[in-house]
């Protein structure tokens, strides 16, 4: 069987590439090692850690807020179970919609572990021992990443896990404690503080979401403090042991001689992601990759051997869905003929805690670092009229803006609903819009973007008219 292009992987870049392949025309097949498309997004990441912050957030809220709404709850209770099992068929709901995307676009889907034989040959080993293998003229790598697990951390999928066995977890835990203030690790160690967990992080740099712009830090570790949890920043693990039903997480200050031990009933792994491309046979293919295990691309996301492409996790680069997304999208219409167009640095990153954290563009350490003169404006949603009447006063709407042209930079926001207000920072920025352009667009009031005009306000001559 011969294909114009077959994709290895199908996550969201993968599915996406596919996707865009079969619209412009080609003929094209998808490799998948596991039973259902997806990749770790859908399966074990983005949507079933997204389900469960909802879920939990919602008990948060019965739990703490509603008596103020005026709504008595009694008898209030946990049931983990039904929480994942909900999970599950959000999971289970979403898998399917992608196996009718393949059916619908008529995209040849093979289940089984794919790896090059040569440049264009991929041989793809099934579950029952059996191999089957399929010619490409084009082959786009899209393999997505696995969790860092060093030797140290005793990883047993038990009681030392990765997200993808916390997802799993169908009891409360009394204590976790979380290695990594990045987002896996806040979302997932957020998911069980709002109910009940006792959650310690322990961060090796001096604070937490260090990609993020310093002031979204510390807006959101003031908001994780007020849930419980407690931050060990500048600390590193020496060690993890467990202990029949506990895990032992030795703690050393950095640059010091200072330790201690925390205990708990599970300890989170969440430290980073690695490119995944065991058994990939790319040395076959001849794929050159980089110190970090990376693959080397050029600028139209082609590696070093004509015709064999890479997106998402497995380049350099944010390890996002949506970017993953774009690239997938960015390959298609390359190998179709087209000139397409990425913009890194207008891609977003998201933290999905509550508030939610959001930032695209240059963060005010970037601008500080590249002598870019530039000007802010913030804006505190406990100004805001709509936040106040959903009791979501924490966090704040940050605006970067060029000191001489007014050109917006970059926008961080930590607040309701900042995944969703943060496309708009990302549209304007798009087309290169002014904080002042911003500031006289007609925001609807009361909403949770008019933080974000108001913060364009207080960058243009410091006009915001709420604080």
């Amino acid at each position: 069987m011969t294909y114009d292009v077959v994709v290895i992987g199908s996550g969201p870049g993968g599915y996406v590439a596919a996707i865009r392949a079969a619209q412009l025309g080609q003929k094209t097949a998808i490799i998948e090692r596991y039973n259902t498309l997806g990749g770790t997004c859908l399966n074990v990441g983005c949507i079933p850690s997204k389900a469960l912050l909802d879920s939990s957030e919602h008990y948060h809220n019965a739990a703490e807020k509603f008596t103020q709404h005026g709504i008595d709850v009694k008898g209030l209770s946990v049931n983990m179970k039904q929480m994942v099992q909900r999970k599950n068929e959000v999971v289970d709901q979403t898998v399917k919609g992608l196996d009718f995307l393949m059916k619908k676009n008529k995209i040849d889907v093979f289940t089984g572990h794919g790896s090059f034989v040569s440049p264009t040959r991929i041989r793809i080993a099934k579950a029952d021992g059996s191999t089957t293998e399929i010619e490409a003229a084009r082959v786009i790598i899209a393999t997505g990443s696995k969790p860092i697990t060093p030797a140290v951390f005793q990883y047993d999928k038990k009681r030392v896990i990765t997200s993808t066995e916390a997802l799993q977890i169908d009891q409360v835990p009394k204590s976790m404690v979380v290695i990594g203030g990045g987002v896996i690790g806040l979302e997932l160690g957020s998911v069980f503080a709002r109910l009940g967990t006792k959650i310690d992080v322990v961060e090796f740099l001096d604070r937490i979401i260090p990609g993020m712009d310093t002031d979204c830090s510390k807006e959101l570790t003031r908001s994780l403090k007020k849930l419980g949890m407690q931050f060990h920043l500048g600390h590193a693990v020496t060690g993890v042991q467990t202990k029949g039903k506990k895990v032992l997480v030795e703690v050393q200050k950095r640059d010091s001689e200072d330790k201690f031990t925390l205990e708990a009933d599970y300890c989170l792994v969440a430290i980073g992601r690695r490119p995944y491309t065991d058994g990939l046979g790319l040395e076959n293919a001849g794929v050159i990759t980089d110190d970090k295990g990376r693959i080397e691309v050029d600028e139209h996301l082609q590696t070093n051997v004509k015709g064999i492409y890479a997106i998402g996790d497995v380049i350099k680069g944010a390890m996002l869905a949506h970017k993953a997304e774009e690239e997938g999208v960015f390959v298609a219409e390359t190998i179709a003929g087209q000139k397409p167009h990425i913009d890194y640095n207008l891609i977003p990153g998201v933290v999905y805690t509550w508030p939610e954290v959001a930032g695209v563009g240059r963060t005010e350490e970037q601008l500080k670092a590249e002598s870019i003169p530039y000007k802010t404006g913030k804006f505190p949603f406990k100004a805001l009229g709509r936040a106040r009447a959903s009791m979501d006063v924490d966090g704040m709407v940050k605006v970067l803006a060029h000191a001489t042209t007014d050109e917006i930079l970059g926008v961080h926001m930590v607040g309701p609903r900042a995944a969703d207000m943060i496309a708009e920072a990302v549209a304007l920025m798009e087309f290169r819009a002014s904080a002042e352009d911003a500031a006289r667009m007609s925001h609807a009031h009361p909403t949770y973007t008019e933080a974000f005009r108001e913060a364009a306000l207080a960058a243009t001559d410091n006009r915001a008219i709420h604080v």
